[in-house]
């Protein structure tokens, strides 16, 4: 049999990772069983626990990579700045409640994905979204205070962040609704977006 090198072993591991968040965020947590994960990810049952010692030790690390990877995109979109698309906070609204996002639960933004099950799972769950979301609010955050400041304006950091928690609220409460309905009701969910994306950052 052929040995297995570090190389391999970090590439099942990450394999692992990425299929659990494709099927965590599309099925619900509960729903996927550790074969059912293993089969997606290409290894064999048996492996699971070489690289993971519980379900639960690979849902905090789902987390983590989710919100990882969004606010890494989050940065990048902040630190580009205003562009043809608008201010930054103005593009992040408009790719976030976009059809393509709602239309890709698998692959989307944890934050609305992955919020239902959150509550339902440990605490260390409970604390790996809740980091994420502080994640998020930083970021909005900041870019309020930014944008006051190139105006000329005062802005209290209190404020910044209660404006950055209204709008994440609003943008992961507008994306859990027209998901829920774009199969039964798909005009009701465009017009949900829509009206997500003009009156987020009113």
């Amino acid at each position: 049999m052929p040995r297995i090198t570090k190389e391999d072993k970090a590439r099942n591991r990450q394999n692992i990772l990425e299929a659990a968040g494709r099927m965590f965020r599309s099925q619900g947590i509960d729903a996927v069983g550790i074969a059912e994960l293993m089969k997606e990810a290409g290894l064999t049952h048996g492996g699971f626990y070489n690289h993971f010692a519980s379900k639960n030790d690979l849902v905090v690390e789902v987390y983590g990579a989710s919100f990882a990877a969004s606010l890494g995109s989050l940065a990048r979109t902040i630190e580009d700045g205003p562009d043809q698309g608008g201010p930054p906070l103005k593009r992040v609204v408009a790719g976030y409640l976009s059809t393509a996002h709602r239309d890709a639960p698998d692959g989307g933004c944890p934050s609305a994905s992955l919020v239902t099950d959150a509550g339902r799972h440990s605490e260390a769950v409970q604390s790996a979204y809740a980091e994420g979301v502080e994640g998020y609010l930083r970021g909005f955050a900041a870019e309020f205070l930014r944008e006051a400041e190139e105006k000329g304006d005062e802005l209290d950091p209190g404020e910044a962040r209660h404006r950055a928690i209204r709008l994440l609220s609003e943008m992961v409460g507008a994306l859990m609704l027209a998901r829920a309905v774009r199969h039964v009701e798909p005009e009701l969910s465009d017009e949900i977006l829509q009206t997500g994306r003009s009156q987020a950052l009113d």
